[in-house]
């Protein structure tokens, strides 16, 4: 139980400045709609097709998430709370209130990219349960590695390009298959049969991921 206070004291707590200041909701959401409509005054009346579809809505996800998220350890950095937090929370405690902030940052930013995308490039979305599972499934790995990596960059002098190098090659295969699931939810796939070794790949990644960021970030918080 006091893990579990620890956690959710890290998750209030970068909620409620999240609330004040909105920065980083507001910077991913500006990011999210801009890259969109750019996608959508390039493609014009062409039609895009399933794959395309799927593509470039992970493509979206992943540069905002790359340019958002990586805020949640600079943020500590900036405000002078680092040690703070140090003294008084376990580091995987810190790790998980920061890895569940995250991840609801990453369904929002999923939430208004579908709902936009699905507009502006007129998607068919045949089965929603397993398109919604994959984009929730791929962004618990993402925000995985995006937390783990964010502490690693938060104390170096220069931050801003680092986790997009950083965060790509580690989500190749996470990116391969969640643009694979995600296209078999959309009109003309073939369904979760198409699909099911997909997810299981997104589950091990994700569970290979986090549970890799558990064991190192004592050290990566600590050191």
């Amino acid at each position: 139980m006091t893990w579990i206070r620890g956690s959710w004291a890290i998750l209030q707590k970068d909620l409620r400045l999240e609330m004040r200041s909105r920065y980083a909701v507001n910077m991913l959401l500006m990011f999210v709609l801009s890259s969109l409509l750019l996608i959508a005054f390039a493609v014009g009346q062409e039609s895009v097709g399933e794959r395309m579809q799927s593509a470039l809505l992970w493509i979206v996800i992943l540069f905002s998430a790359s340019i958002g998220l990586g805020r949640s350890f600079v943020a500590e950095e900036e405000r002078g709370t680092v040690l703070l937090l140090q003294l008084n929370v376990p580091g995987s405690q810190v790790f998980t209130g920061k890895l569940i902030f995250n991840f609801l940052l990453l369904l929002a930013v999923d939430l208004v990219a579908l709902v936009v995308f699905a507009l502006l490039l007129n998607m068919v979305i045949e089965d929603w349960l397993l398109l919604l599972f994959s984009l929730v499934l791929g962004s618990v790995g993402l925000a995985g590695a995006t937390t783990l990596l964010a502490a690693i960059i938060a104390r170096a002098s220069n931050k801003g390009p680092l986790l997009p190098v950083l965060l790509f090659p580690l989500l190749v295969p996470l990116l391969l298959s969640v643009v694979r699931a995600s296209r078999a939810a959309l009109d003309g796939g073939l369904g979760l049969s198409r699909a099911l070794p997909d997810l299981q790949i997104i589950g091990l990644f994700s569970g290979v991921v986090i549970t890799a960021a558990v064991v190192l970030f004592e050290y990566v918080w600590y050191d």
